[in-house]
Parts: structure tokens; C-alpha cells; sequence
């Protein structure tokens, strides 16, 4: 991924997508207005940062890459491979719906979710011109919620697997992520043969790797081209909100994507 920056809004895209017909990026937590655990630009307000603040920061990451911010589409997130079509943006409504994926056609659409830990996967298909973004937390992973926004893609608009460009973002990585043994199973269960792969063994716990996994599984449906972004959330709570490493006390950071 390329760091870019606009004033103090620092913000990181997919190389593999750094193309002139769509926007896309990954914030860090830099630029905002919001102070304390939030510092500083918090996009949710479900971590009790307030309205004004969260609109703030949002409208500052829109216009950073160039977005209106009424374009955008987005989602009440609940761990689900649940994938929402957005045909226009949100407007007066809170969001499209409890899910955790949105794919469009429209250039008067942005897509955008919120994260801490969890893996943002952003989606082009160049042919059809259509886009995706997924939530993949360990639910999200095991349930193949960026595989499911493939087949979205593919029954809504006649997307290819082949054709698509898939960049998994920064999250956080096997070396903070000790699973228990519900998540061992459940991993197991979910990629059979190959899980023992994303699954290592430390000081006598396992680690899962949420990147290889969501890479595992667009390979799964026909996805070829996968870009990974190898950053750690928290590895690095000073520049991206990671719940884990904070002790649940922290903020959300936001990924978008829209057609020009």
C-alpha cells in the first residue's frame, strides 16, 4: 500500500487499485477533531464519540479523496456475510441495513465501513466497472463475508472473478491475534484441509491469520489478484484505532471506495 496525505489526513491505497476511474482508501487516525481514546479521526459513533464530531471526521475523509460526503452508503456492521446493493447513497437514513458488505455501479456512490482490528477488503472490477467493500472480522473470515461480495458482484452486475482486483487492508495481524479453541474449531470447520496454514501455534496458543484467510477464500471463488497489505493495527495503535491493543477504548477508522 502507498501512504498519501492531504493536510493532516494521512491515508493509505491499494497499488493494485491506484487507477483514475475509482477512489478508494484506508484512513488513519490522524486529521480529526475528536480527542481522548478517539483521537483523532474517529468515524463511529456507536465507541461514544459525538454526532458532531464522527460527521465531522467523515466529512474530512470524504473530501480528502475528493468524495462527496452525501454519497455516502453504509451499513449498521454485525459480523454477517450479508451484502447490501446500493443503488444510491444513504440520504436521510441512518444506513442501508444491518450487513457487512455493499457493492455499486454508480459514480454518485461511496462506500464506506468502519474498523478496529477487523479487515477491510476493497474490490474493482475494471470490466464491469463495479465495486465492493466487506467487514471481515474472525466472523466475518470464517464466514467468507469478501467471497460473498464476489458473488454479489457477479449475480448483480456479471462481475468475474478473474476480472476483479481485491486489496485486504490493515487489521490485525497473526502476531497479536491468540484465538481460543472455539475459533480453532470454527476455523478448521471453514477451510478444512488448509486451516492448519492459517492457524500457528505460539507459546502453546493459536494465532490466526486474517489475511491469508480472507485471501484463502477470494482464491476459493476465483479471485487471482489479491493485494495484502501486511500492516498490523496493532502494531501500530498510534496510527490506525485497534481495539485489541487499546483495551476496547478506542475509536473506529474508516475504507471507502466509489467510481469516478
Amino acid at each position: 500500500m502507498k501512504v498519501k496525505t492531504a493536510g493532516e489526513i494521512r491515508y493509505y491505497q491499494f497499488s493494485a487499485l491506484e487507477q483514475a476511474e475509482v477512489a478508494q482508501g484506508v484512513f488513519g487516525r490522524s486529521g480529526g477533531v475528536s480527542t481522548g481514546a478517539y483521537t483523532s479521526l474517529n468515524v463511529s459513533v456507536s465507541t461514544g464519540d459525538t454526532v458532531e464530531n464522527v460527521r465531522e471526521n467523515r466529512t474530512r475523509a470524504f473530501h480528502a479523496l475528493e468524495r462527496d460526503p452525501e454519497s455516502i452508503a453504509d451499513l449498521h456492521q454485525v459480523h454477517s456475510a450479508e451484502v447490501v446493493v446500493a443503488e444510491a447513497p444513504r440520504g436521510e437514513r441512518e444506513n442501508l441495513g444491518q450487513a457487512d458488505a455493499l457493492v455499486t455501479n454508480r459514480p454518485q456512490v461511496t462506500l464506506f465501513l468502519r474498523f478496529a482490528d477487523c479487515v477491510p477488503v476493497l474490490l474493482f472490477d475494471p470490466r464491469r466497472r463495479v465495486v465492493g467493500l466487506a467487514h471481515a472480522g474472525w466472523r466475518g473470515t470464517l464466514l467468507k463475508t469478501p467471497a460473498a461480495t464476489v458473488r454479489a458482484m457477479r449475480a448483480q452486475y456479471g462481475s468475474q472473478p478473474q476480472d476483479i482486483l481485491a486489496g485486504i487492508g490493515p487489521s490485525i495481524g497473526p502476531c497479536h491475534y491468540a484465538v481460543g479453541p472455539e475459533v480453532v474449531e470454527q476455523t478448521r470447520a471453514a477451510f478444512a484441509q488448509g486451516a492448519d496454514d492459517l492457524l500457528a501455534s505460539v507459546n502453546g496458543q493459536y494465532h490466526l491469520n486474517l489475511w491469508a484467510a480472507n485471501a484463502r477464500a477470494l482464491q476459493e471463488i476465483g479471485v487471482e489478484q489479491i493485494e495484502i497489505s501486511d500492516l498490523c493495527t496493532a502494531c501500530h495503535p498510534d496510527e490506525f484505532f485497534s481495539h485489541r491493543a487499546e483495551r476496547g477504548q478506542t475509536g473506529r477508522f474508516g475504507a471507502l471506495i466509489g467510481l469516478r
